[in-house]
């Protein structure tokens, strides 16, 4: 029985958007190991038949004790399991985990699912980072990237792999986030919905800005809420939103789509994206989405059919995109909706997406 070693940085972003290719590849045979930092998803990934082996993982921030000791860990990992093939998500994974497999001589795949906030920034530590991409994934088999653009910017900085290819993200799964018929609320309040952290790469200043804004304007015939956790950094702002009434902040749920389901559009006003799967959800169940103008979203957007694309950083620029979603009747939002489900039914099926990554798999290791 072959075996595959998947490093990721994040238990539920694996079974959320990433479990059919787990058990695609069960079904071709493979026994399907997890390195992971964190529980809370394990006991689903486990009862599918993965075997998940604890590996802690310093998500953000740069500490080279902690990074030194994940090298150090990954090692040990390929050694002890001996895996056929290694499969790498996210910045630490890859580079970390991608530098261990091509010292070991295991063959190994890698998902840039975004560039993070260093490639915008630039400076000293983009040149670790580049210099540190290019070291660990010289000998990767195949390098997959979620929208073209990234695949670009990896080129004009010269990193690159044995082979790239560029999919539609991780796809969503079609039959989970099912079509909603849009919603028509008894109380004429206009519901957006946030999903994800709230951080400041994720747009959350521009978000609280125009939530604040729409109530100055529509009083109580519109709602914000966001689904997930603040950063440092936005606690007080939240909770200070929250006290003022015009924001609603919710913990992170496993299951997000009910709360897709009552909204009337998901706002995401995100810097930089891979590809989005918050979008991708929303489209799915058939709601419109209000987003900014950056690859790994727009993609995802028919402009002004299936949703609203605002330019990216601007305060004004998202409230201008929600006052005009306000001004929208409620057919028309309706309208919006359907499209937005065609086109993901057409582009991001997630089934075709995971083909793609086993048949790679496969051909690897023949």
């Amino acid at each position: 029985m072959p075996k595959a070693l998947i490093l990721a940085n994040s238990s539920s972003g694996l079974f959320d958007f990433r479990n059919e290719l787990l058990t695609g590849l069960m079904e071709e045979g493979f026994e399907v190991v997890l390195s992971l930092p964190d529980d809370l998803k394990v006991k689903e990934l486990t009862d599918e038949g993965c075997r998940v082996i604890h590996t802690d993982i310093n998500r953000r921030g740069v500490n080279p004790v902690q990074d030194m000791a994940l090298f150090g860990a990954y090692k040990r990992l390929l050694k002890t399991e001996r895996p056929d093939i290694v499969i790498t998500y996210t910045i630490k994974p890859n580079i970390y985990g991608g530098f261990a497999s091509r010292l070991l001589g295991v063959p190994y795949i890698s998902t840039v699912t975004g560039l993070g906030s260093t490639f915008e920034r630039g400076g000293i530590l983009l040149k670790l980072i580049v210099a540190m991409y290019k070291v660990s994934l010289k000998g990767c088999r195949c390098l997959f990237f979620q929208n073209e653009y990234n695949h670009q910017v990896f080129e004009k900085h010269g990193i690159r792999g044995k082979k790239a290819v560029v999919v539609n993200g991780s796809g969503v799964n079609l039959d989970k986030h099912r079509f909603e018929e849009y919603p028509g609320h008894k109380d004429d309040v206009t519901r957006f919905l946030y999903i994800g952290r709230l951080m400041k790469e994720k747009g959350t200043e521009e978000l609280l800005y125009a939530a604040k804004k729409a109530h100055e304007e529509y009083g109580d015939k519109v709602s914000f809420a966001a689904v997930g956790y603040s950063e440092e950094d936005f606690e007080d702002q939240v909770k200070e939103a929250e006290a003022s009434g015009y924001f609603k902040s919710i913990p992170y749920q496993k299951d997000i789509h009910p709360y897709i389901k009552e909204a009337d559009a998901i706002v995401h006003p995100s810097y930089h994206e891979g590809m989005s799967n918050v979008l991708m959800e929303a489209a799915a169940t058939g709601r419109p989405v209000i987003t900014t103008d950056i690859s790994g979203c727009k993609e995802i957007v028919e402009k002004d059919v299936s949703g609203i694309l605002c330019e990216p950083r601007s305060k004004e620029a998202l409230y201008k995109a929600i006052s005009e979603f306000m001004g929208m009747s409620l057919q028309k939002r309706a309208n919006m909706g359907k499209a937005a489900r065609n086109h993901v039914e057409q582009k991001f099926d997630r089934r075709s997406i995971i083909l793609t990554y086993i048949n790679e798999i496969k051909e690897i290791i023949k």
